[in-house]
């Protein structure tokens, strides 16, 4: 049972350590003369993220970890580090776009548009099947897919692509 529980916690910590750095570089971007685009969907976003969580909380501890999917789950917390690092001070839960700025080109960015939500779609697949949780991995790919289709959209307008 504490493998599954350390790892949720793992993973619990690591949103909530990351919610108030968000939510200070949102501040700063807005105090800079940025503007949130696609408020709209962002408790969509919230609820699918904090909807997964809890139902791994729910079923997963005292379920055998399988370690590939483990292995594969600590690669994209890798990436999900590089993005962070690669965005420092622009990362944030929201879309801000701040007039005038460049958009970030660099690390993960020279490879892909939205690496974020790349690591994103990993994570919400692959923590359930560390579980072995299959249902769980459908049925939150599915909500997020729909949750990130909106999204993306709107973040690619307000960039203008």
């Amino acid at each position: 049972m504490w493998p599954s529980i350390a790892l949720l916690a793992f993973v619990t910590l690591q949103r909530l350590v990351e919610l108030p750095l968000a939510h200070a570089n949102t501040k700063r971007l807005l105090a800079a003369g940025g503007q949130e685009v696609g408020a709209g969907h962002y408790p969509l976003i919230v609820a699918v993220h904090a909807a997964w969580l809890l139902t791994l909380w729910w079923l997963a501890p005292g379920r055998p970890i399988d370690i590939p999917f483990l292995l594969l789950f600590l690669l994209i917390e890798a990436g999900r580090v590089w993005v962070l690092r690669t965005l420092g001070p622009r990362w944030t839960t929201r879309i801000i776009i701040v007039p005038g700025e460049q958009l970030v080109a660099s690390g993960p960015y020279r490879f892909v548009r939205h690496p974020n939500y790349l690591v994103v779609i990993g994570e919400i697949a692959v923590l359930p099947l560390v579980f072995g949780l299959w249902d769980i991995a459908i049925i939150f790919s599915l909500l997020n897919g729909a949750a990130l289709a909106v999204r993306i959209r709107a973040e690619n307008e307000a960039l203008g692509f």
